[in-house]
C-alpha cells in the first residue's frame, strides 16, 4: 500500500464510551467486532483495513465509495439490537503511520470521519461534502440518496456541512426527470404538430402523441384522453 491514499473512511461510533464501566466496555468492543465482520464481508481484505479508535473503529474501504455507504448502513442496521452506534462517512487523504507492521493509518480522512460520527445522533448516518462528492464521481446519480442534514462545527472550530440518507431522494428524482422529458417531448411535438390542432382537433393530436411516444399513453390517461 502507497505511504499516502486517499479513500473512504466509515467511523462506527460507541456513544458515551468513555463514561461506561470496563466490563461494558469489553463486551461493547465485542460486538463492534463482530458487526464489522458481518457487513464487511462483501468487501475483500485487500480492499480494507480496520482500526481501533479510543471510541469505537475506523474502516478504511479501498474501493469505490458505494461500498462504504453500504457497510456503513449495515452496520448501524446490524447493531440496532443493543448497540448504541453512530456512523460517519468521509473521503480523504491518508497515511500510513508505521504502526503494526504498516497497518497503522492517519490522516485527516479518518479525523473528518470521526467528527461526523460525533455529530451524528445514535443509528444515524452521516456524511461529510467530500464522500457525497466522492460518491457522484465514481457513479454519477447514487449522491441524491444523501441529503442535506445541515452544518456542524467539531472542536477544533471546523464547519463540516453533512448529508444523511434519504430513501425518498431517488424516487423524487426519478420524478422530476420524468416530468422535465414529457416537457421536453411536449414542446418537441407541439412545435411540429401545432397546426393539425386547427384542422383536426385536440384528440387527434394526443392519438399521434401516443402512438409515437409511448410512454406519453400514461400522461394522456391521467389527463382524461
Amino acid at each position: 500500500m502507497p505511504a499516502s491514499i486517499v479513500a473512504s473512511v466509515v467511523f462506527l461510533r460507541i456513544q458515551d464510551f468513555a463514561r461506561r464501566p470496563a466490563s461494558e466496555q469489553a463486551r461493547l468492543r465485542a460486538q463492534l467486532e463482530a458487526v464489522i465482520a458481518v457487513t464487511a464481508a462483501e468487501i475483500g481484505a485487500e480492499g480494507r483495513l480496520v482500526l481501533e479508535a479510543s471510541d469505537g473503529a475506523a474502516v478504511v474501504v479501498l474501493e469505490a465509495p458505494g461500498a462504504a455507504l453500504r457497510l456503513g448502513r449495515r452496520a448501524l442496521g446490524a447493531a440496532a439490537a443493543g448497540l448504541p452506534l453512530s456512523a460517519g462517512l468521509n473521503h480523504g487523504a491518508l497515511q500510513l503511520s508505521g504502526r503494526k507492521g504498516g497497518e497503522g493509518m492517519t490522516g485527516d480522512g479518518i479525523a473528518v470521519a470521526a467528527a461526523v460520527a460525533d455529530f451524528a445522533q445514535p443509528g444515524r448516518l452521516l456524511a461529510s461534502r467530500s464522500f457525497r462528492d466522492a460518491l457522484a464521481d465514481a457513479r454519477p446519480g447514487r449522491e441524491v440518496a444523501l441529503a442535506p442534514a445541515g452544518s456542524f462545527k467539531d472542536a477544533g472550530l471546523r464547519t463540516h456541512e453533512v448529508f444523511a440518507p434519504d430513501e425518498r431522494a431517488p424516487a423524487r428524482r426519478r420524478r422530476r426527470y420524468a416530468f422535465a422529458s414529457a416537457l421536453v417531448v411536449a414542446a418537441l411535438i407541439g412545435g411540429g404538430l401545432a397546426a393539425r390542432i386547427s384542422h383536426e382537433g385536440p384528440q387527434p393530436l394526443v392519438h399521434a402523441v401516443i402512438t409515437k411516444v409511448p410512454y406519453a399513453k400514461a400522461l394522456a390517461q391521467r389527463a382524461g384522453y
